[in-house]
């Protein structure tokens, strides 16, 4: 009984609200689909020429690979948590009429299981096909020689395995904790506030305990290589690691406030005033709205911060002329190879913030109506969502520089700080500006479209919503 009442649409809303998942599922399929066959095809070359290149490129490949994997878990999550704390009223329902959180739960997984499968699926048979006419295509240009590639790569398989297991897994934690609230609190839209409180002390607990000794082992990691010590970057990510995660258990103490300061930014008219207590009324549904995009720009930024002090450090050291072209030109190379490759997890969290700005409107229907009975114009709606937006992005944009600066720094003098005269800041202006101009495109692109759908809403349609 409770089984067949707990539909999937029930419990994880309309298929508009569950195609962030399929999005990131293909995108994640279409970026290892493509890296696999890229690895193919060099294992093949190198294999002709005796060269185990090909192999460590695979290893590399894999590496991330799974990068992109983690990055889609914290999205996926960030939307299944945000498309159900919407929904308190209809599991309610499901709850009082026979369900339990088991079988809800249960739903939620195969729901996103499912469209983790379709959307890896697609992006990996695109991403293969991709693949294959490129390099057609190369060979057709003599830019590649010859030789007999693969078409397919069978790895394809493990990495859709991967993909749905992401998905599945990612529905899980997303559901977790808002299926286990009783049906009493989930009519009120209300969670316990004490379970609250306890589950924000653990947080805080486990933030501390990986974050003091991720500190130290980033500075440890300094210290041993001004020693000429070769642990210093294994030690450097290891903190990373530990650093890392602590931020982001311990986000929504972090975000909300940061989101806070910058709201104070966008003026003091009533949109910006709504807009702002929106962006920090519930901080769990702020972090989420923004750790995705948090953790895209770190990346991008470490990789490009890490290479550019790499970059800065060569300047200073005793090479001809000669061999430090050849190093910045190596370098250079090297760090934009990088930056290509992992540019796709920025990609995968834009696309996560962009989906749950639009579920945020959607979700406030309700108010929104409120609003404009009390007499908000179009006008002040839209601009309400936009100044939501650029909140939103613009804090996780500079957190996400200011961690992905300071990672990228400490690795690189990790690597050569021995060398280094003092502490060497990677800031590479072309990758800071370009990710500073894409994230205002993100937020045009975050804020139009649920502003739009914003402006549709009438306020009889939304007072109707939940009568």
């Amino acid at each position: 009984m409770s089984a067949r009442i707990s539909n999937r649409s029930l419990v994880m809303g309309s298929l508009r609200e569950r195609s962030t998942i399929t999005l990131v599922a293909g995108l994640s399929g279409f970026y290892a689909a493509a890296l696999m066959m890229g690895a193919s095809i060099l294992q093949t070359l190198s294999a002709g020429d005796g060269s185990s290149v090909g192999v460590y490129l695979s290893i590399v490949a894999g590496v991330f690979i799974g990068i992109a994997l983690y990055v889609a878990a914290v999205v996926i999550t960030g939307c299944v948590a945000t498309v159900i704390a919407g929904r308190l009223r209809q599991i309610a329902t499901l709850r009082l009429i026979g369900a339990d959180s088991r079988t809800l739960r249960r739903d939620v997984c195969r729901s996103c299981g499912i469209a983790g499968l379709v959307g890896g699926a697609i992006g990996i048979l695109v991403g293969t096909l991709t693949a294959d006419i490129a390099r057609i295509w190369l060979v057709h240009r003599a830019t590649l020689p010859a030789r007999a590639y693969a078409s397919v790569d069978v790895r394809s398989m493990f990495a859709l395995v991967a993909v749905v297991g992401c998905a599945a897994l990612a529905g899980y934690v997303g559901s977790r904790k808002v299926l286990e609230v009783n049906p009493a609190q989930a009519m009120t839209g209300v969670l316990d506030a004490h379970g609250t409180k306890r589950a924000g002390r653990v947080r805080a607990a486990f933030t501390v305990l990986l974050l003091v000794p991720g500190v130290a082992l980033l500075a440890l990691a300094m210290k041993l290589r001004e020693h000429d010590s070769q642990a210093g970057f294994f030690v450097a990510f290891l903190g990373s690691v530990l650093a890392g995660s602590a931020v982001l258990i311990g986000a929504s103490f972090i975000v909300p406030r940061l989101v806070a300061l910058v709201g104070h930014l966008l003026g003091n008219d009533p949109a910006a005033q709504v807009a702002r207590r929106n962006a920090t009324a519930d901080p769990m549904r702020t972090t989420r709205a923004t750790v995705g995009l948090v953790v895209g720009v770190t990346l991008v930024t470490t990789f490009a911060s890490g290479m550019k002090a790499l970059q800065d450090s060569v300047a200073g050291w005793d090479l001809s002329p000669a061999d430090e072209r050849h190093a910045q030109q190596v370098l250079s190379t090297f760090s934009t190879v990088l930056i290509c490759i992992v540019v796709i997890s920025s990609v995968i969290a834009a696309v996560g913030f962009v989906s749950t700005m639009s579920l945020l409107v959607i979700q406030r229907r309700r108010e929104i109506g409120l609003l404009r009975a009390l007499g908000f114009t179009t006008r002040q709606v839209a601009t309400m969502v936009t100044k939501e937006a650029v909140a939103l992005g613009a804090t996780a944009v500079l957190f996400g520089l200011l961690l992905g600066v300071t990672f990228g720094s400490v690795g690189a003098q990790s690597l050569v700080g021995s060398v280094n005269d003092g502490f060497v800041w990677g800031l590479p202006a072309p990758v800071l500006a370009a990710i500073v101009l894409c994230a205002v495109a993100l937020v045009l692109v975050a804020a139009l479209p649920p502003a739009r759908r914003a402006l549709r809403i009438t306020p009889v349609q939304a007072l109707r919503v939940e009568a």
